[in-house]
This record gives C-alpha cells, structure tokens and sequence, in this order.
C-alpha cells in the first residue's frame, strides 16, 4: 500500500518538509502533536512546521524529545474556528495558523500543507494564497474510500469542494483523479468512473449524459481507462479505481460511508459484549475482529486532498485523534516526495491543450458542412 510507512528502499534522500495547523482541530493541539510523534517515527526523512500557539504547543512539544530536531515552531496568535465563515477568513484571516500554514506552501518552505480546521475556510484561504493551477476551473476534493481493490482503496472527487459541478469539471476531476491514483496509491492505469443513477447510458444528468459521452478522449490524453457509469454499490467495489462526481453527491455519499462504518464497528461491539458466551465468542475472534476494525476504520483514510491548486493541501476530519492526524501527515508526506504537484499541472496542461483542439476541431466541422463559408473563417461568408 503506497500509503503506509516509508521503506528503506523509498526514492531519494532528501528531506520533506509538511506544513502543519496545530489549531484548528476539534480535539486540540493535543491530538495534532500525538499524530506528529507518530509521524516522525514513520518516516525518517519527514520534517515539519507547526503552526499555532506558542504558549500552548511549546509545552506539548517539549515533552516529545524526538521532535526537537524536526519540528519548527511557528507562532500565530489567532485561530479560525468552525463557526467562521469562508469570506470573513479571506478577508481578516491573516496571522492565524491556518493561513501561515498554507503560506509556508506557498513560500516554497514546505512541499504540503495539512489542516484539521474549517473546511470552507480552508479551501477559502487556499485559494487564495495558492491559487488554482492554469487550466482549472474548479479545485476538487478527493478522498479515499476503502475497497476490494488490491491496494485497498478507491478515490472519489468531489466530495465538498463545491455543491455543482459542469461537464468539463467531471472531465478535469476525472484527470486529477487518475494522477492523484497513479502518484499516490501506484495504480499504473487507473480505471475512472462517472457516478450516476445507473449504468446505462441514457440515464443520469445532461451533464452526465454528455461528460460520460466525451470521457473516452479525455481518457486518452489523461493515461486512464474509462469504465463508464458506476453506481453507489460500486464505491467500494473492483471495479473502478477513481470515482468522479459533485461535491454535493460526494460529500453525501462520503458522510453516509463514515456513518455506515461506525455504526457497524457499534453493532458489533454491542452484538459480542450481549452476555458471557458473547464475550467468549468475541475472545475467539479477536484477531479477525482486529482485521475488520482496521479495514473499516475511517481514521486510517483520514485526509481529503485539495486538487486543482497551486500546491498540496490536506483537509484533516475535525474530529481527527492522533492515529487520523497521522494519517492524514502521512499521506501528505507521500504526495510531496514523489513531487506530485509537478506531474498534476502537466497532466493538467496537456488535458486543457488536448480540449481545445477538440474544440477547434468541433469549429471546423460544424463551418466545413456550411455550404455559405469556407472552413477556419469563423463563419464568415465566402467571397
């Protein structure tokens, strides 16, 4: 699994710096310095830049003397809470941890930024200090879904970067995705999905209808395979790698997921601590009960990655304890060694220059069967 602790044999030897929001999490610095010390151990080569209160985090780091070396301390006196609105972070944001994070991105200080906080706020922040990469019309979200795959897992975007979602947004979700899932889960040719109501073609959307219809050449230029329309028992199924869908649909579907796995982990607890032989019973199976806990656990595909910017950003769940706050470094830490930034923006510049001579092309067809023009005029009448 590409995602797990770093081999002796992983690429280079340089060091990688992650940029870190110690603020903004639902369980305090607390938990953001726990994941930090697990973080540290996973991976030699990890540096970091944590950002927040000094008067909070110095005593907290202090006592981790295994991070002296390579965490850097940088104070911002203000945090952006929950309740803050997007707008109002854009405008009055400046000197809280969110934003001095993303600005160590932005500086070049840091290969990747990881937050717990707001999430509106921080895709706002993002935005803007960042910036999206040419050719982007809109950043995406993307997450990871546990499956039968033999890594174990699938990506689906967007899940909450926006509510709507366009044709040519589906199509550039679907090429960020197949980047994202080559880079960063080692899948050599992704398999892309566009999630509907159904599989057969004329079902769905007009969007749908049309991104599904134009997703072949896409494909061709984005190095993927197109398997056609999935539905919502395929998320965690083989057949697909990368789901593509709006933010609305996605988000649903991700806290439907996360909901789903938590109530089955309580059922089961419940199911075997029900009476003596219960319990006997969940002695017996304790270590495939382990495995299952560790399949289903949402905290070990903590972290959403922000697609379509200027640099690399991980959303964190709010909730996250220390084992989701490593995970979600650790996945940061993965997208910035094998530089995946780079590779994204020309994945994304050739599908842009790939769309617009498919669109050129589209011109000159529709002109060349009007008898009263000549062909690349645009439309002027012949002389």
């Amino acid at each position: 699994m590409a995602l797990g602790p770093e081999s002796a044999s992983a690429p280079g030897t340089e060091r990688v710096v992650i940029s870190v929001d110690a603020m903004g999490g639902d369980r305090g610095p607390a938990a953001v310095v726990a994941g930090l010390v697990d973080s540290i151990a996973q991976y030699p080569r990890l540096d970091v830049i944590v950002h927040g209160d000094e008067v909070v985090l110095r005593p907290l780091l202090d006592r981790q003397a295994d991070l002296a070396a390579r965490v850097t301390l940088r104070h911002a006196d203000r945090v952006v809470t929950m309740q803050d609105k997007p707008a109002q972070v854009m405008r009055h944001g400046q000197g809280t941890s969110m934003w001095s994070t993303i600005d160590a991105v932005k500086d070049g200080e840091a290969g990747a930024a990881v937050s717990c906080g707001n999430t509106g706020a921080l895709m706002a922040v993002a935005m803007l200090r960042l910036r999206k990469l040419p050719g982007v019309n809109r950043p995406a979200i993307a997450c990871l879904w546990p499956s039968r795959n033999p890594g174990g897992f699938n990506l689906m975007l967007d899940v909450g970067a926006d509510v709507k979602a366009e044709v040519e947004d589906l199509l550039q979700f679907a090429v960020m995705g197949a980047s994202y899932a080559r880079n960063g889960l080692k899948v050599a040719r992704p398999r892309v999905g566009i999630l509907n109501v159904g599989t057969e073609d004329h079902k769905g959307r007009a969007e749908l209808k049309e991104a599904h219809d134009r997703m072949a050449a896409v494909a061709a230029v984005g190095d993927f395979d197109y398997v056609g329309f999935v539905e919502g028992g395929d998320l965690p199924s083989a057949r697909v790698d990368v789901i593509v869908t709006d933010g609305f649909t996605g988000n649903v579907a991700l806290k439907t997921g996360e909901g789903t796995a938590k109530l089955i982990a309580d059922f089961l607890r419940e199911a075997f601590g029900a009476g003596l032989m219960s319990k006997f019973a969940a002695l017996l199976a304790l270590n495939s009960l382990k495995r299952l806990q560790r399949r289903i656990d949402p905290r070990r595909v903590n972290g959403g990655v922000f697609l379509g910017l200027n640099g690399t950003v991980v959303k964190s769940h709010g909730s996250a304890d220390a084992t989701g706050v490593a995970a979600a470094i650790g996945l940061a830490y993965q997208l910035a060694q094998v530089r995946f930034l780079e590779r994204l923006a020309a994945r994304v510049a050739s599908a842009e220059a790939a769309g617009q001579d498919a669109a050129r092309m589209r011109v000159d067809r529709a002109e060349a069967d009007r008898p009263d023009t000549v062909p690349g005029t645009g439309g002027n009448p012949t002389e």
